[in-house]
């Protein structure tokens, strides 16, 4: 007999009320960003797989710090840092939170508890953000190797990750604990949990991003305009809206700087003119910095395993009762 906290928390036909309200914000940014907004590729790729987690609340993100306003002015729409932040945090959702859900969805066939499965998905998290949307998909941003990639996003993806899960591992066992349906991927309570806990952990990880794009250990907010495969540098587009902008700001750089000199600066100035994108001066963090923002990420996700186990349970399996009995807070005006 499964306990009475294994009701659902809210009446089924909101939830399916979210989900239209999230296929429409899925389209909107969808249209939105393939034919107004340069994002960069793989960042409108993200964009869409994280409002797919995240539904309205994706949209909303996406509205106020991403889409472009009017025609030309995407670099200077998203220059602020916590605009950037943003787009870390997007992207680092978009590989970590799609390969946990995928291993969610897979181990939950297996029978598997969700002590085992909560590492199984934080291994798939960490290895789909790491090997695909970090190293694959930027090598050609970051002009690298797919190894020199690897190793330059192995601690910024890690610290990313060790945040993101810490968010969403409580969330999710908390959720499912008390509704065990959440546990299985043809259910659309599995569906409603793993939104939520995307949510959180989009929240929880923010923080460590911020502190990630500052100290240029990880991009940004960019624009395929001046960064994206294919995109054409502004200040080369003479019959671009933003060119007279880019061109002044190339002038401010250049003043006073040799003409031989000049050449390796228009080089750099597609980098350098997007906030959060140069990252050449996240070598100067030292190793002490370093290692004490890796731990306290590690802190953080022991903090979120501590308040699964404290508030779930991490001995449940797919289609069992819980070993556990959650307990039931009093209401007022009744006696337990």
């Amino acid at each position: 007999m499964m306990h009475p906290m294994s009701e659902p928390l809210f009446p089924e036909y909101l939830l399916w009320i979210w989900f239209a309200l999230t296929a429409l914000s899925v389209a909107y940014v969808a249209w939105d960003l393939f034919t107004s907004t340069p994002e960069m590729k793989v960042m409108k790729y993200g964009w869409v797989l994280v409002t797919l987690y995240t539904g309205p609340i994706g949209l909303i993100i996406y509205w106020f710090s991403c889409r472009e306003p009017s025609p030309g002015t995407h670099e200077q729409f998203i220059a602020p840092l916590w605009k950037q932040t943003v787009g870390s945090t997007i992207h680092c959702a978009a590989g970590d939170a799609t390969g946990i859900i995928v291993a969610a969805a897979i181990t939950g066939y297996f029978g598997l508890s969700m002590g085992v499965d909560i590492w199984l998905e934080y291994a798939a998290g960490f290895a789909f953000g790491l090997f695909i949307f970090q190293a694959l998909f930027m090598k050609d941003m970051m002009k690298m190797s797919y190894g020199q990639a690897l190793r330059h996003s192995f601690l910024p993806e890690w610290v990313s990750m060790n945040a993101m899960m810490a968010g969403m591992m409580p969330t999710m066992v908390i959720l499912m604990s008390r509704d065990m349906r959440a546990m299985e991927a043809n259910s659309p309570w599995f569906w409603a949990a793993m939104s939520a806990a995307t949510l959180v952990g989009v929240v929880v990880a923010y923080p460590v991003n911020y502190w990630l794009v500052k100290n240029k250990l990880k991009h940004g907010m960019g624009t395929e305009r001046a960064l994206g495969k294919g995109g054409a540098p502004i200040a080369e587009d003479p019959g671009h809206p933003a060119h007279s902008t880019a061109m002044a700001g190339m002038a401010g750089m250049h003043h006073g700087v040799p003409p031989e000199k000049r050449e390796t600066a228009h080089q750099g100035h597609d980098m350098a003119a997007m906030p959060g994108m140069d990252m050449s001066d996240g070598a100067q963090v030292s190793g002490l910095r370093k290692a004490v923002v890796t731990l306290l990420t590690l802190a953080m996700l022991a903090v979120g395993y501590y308040l699964a186990a404290r508030y779930g349970d991490l001995n449940m399996r797919p289609g069992e009762p819980m070993s556990m009995p959650m307990p039931m807070p009093a209401m007022p005006g009744h006696s337990m």
